[in-house]
């Protein structure tokens, strides 16, 4: 392991009901990483991000995390980790509110500067946003208010489902924005997966293909 390193994964395996559905001899992906990943349906890519997020643990084989073992049960790693699924579910309460969830629940002082500068990043003024309720909000602020509050909390590692599927254009350049900008602002490394390889190319320094359960680069290669 190098300090350069976020993730390691190494003679991994994940099975279903005895059939396995996801196979990394070894990946390792470096700090401040802007990687994409994408592949077919069913091929291993929701498998491969929960285990990134450190949400499901592999059946063999290890995950280092910032050069820790990592794993569901290392609540202090996984609190560097933020997942932002396709369709994101918000709290029934304020913009504020939800950005300020997380923080308040792990103690952090200045929430609600926070979460101003979150949701400014994303394009959604404070004065004008923060009172709104969540019902009130459109499908494209709803997933930027739910961005947001991944970004109050300045993860070392932002996942991201499909980020910018069924979203007005608007919108999916606010979203691409804040995420390039987390990762120049904060070193935080960001992983896309989505089905639009030409949009993965344009904004990503590393393509993976997670296709019948293997990782491979996008040349065909299997990945090192």
């Amino acid at each position: 392991m190098t300090v350069d390193e976020l993730y390691r994964l190494k003679h991994l395996e994940k099975t279903y009901s005895g059939r396995r559905v996801l196979t990394v001899p070894e990946l390792t992906l470096r700090r401040s990483c802007l990687a994409g990943i994408h592949g077919p349906n069913g091929g291993g890519k929701s498998t491969l991000l929960r285990i990134l997020g450190l949400l499901e643990a592999p059946d063999k084989g290890s995950i280092r995390f910032l050069g820790r073992n990592a794993g569901p049960e290392n609540l202090a790693l996984r609190r560097r980790v933020a997942m932002l699924p396709q369709n994101p579910y918000l709290l029934r309460r304020s913009v504020l509110g939800n950005v300020t969830y997380g923080l308040k629940l792990r103690g952090e002082r200045g929430a609600e500067d926070l979460a101003r500068q979150a949701l400014d990043t994303v394009g959604l003024p404070f004065q004008r946003f923060a009172r709104r309720k969540w019902r009130e909000l459109s499908g494209g602020e709803t997933r930027r208010v739910a961005l947001a509050a991944r970004l109050a909390l300045r993860p070392d590692a932002l996942l991201l489902d499909e980020p910018l599927a069924n979203l007005d254009p608007e919108s999916a350049e606010l979203i691409r924005q804040a995420t390039l900008d987390a990762r120049q602002n904060w070193g935080t490394g960001v992983i896309l997966v989505g089905h639009d390889l030409e949009w993965l190319r344009s904004v990503c320094e590393r393509i993976l293909r997670v296709e019948r359960g293997e990782i491979r680069d996008d040349s065909g290669a299997v990945t090192p």
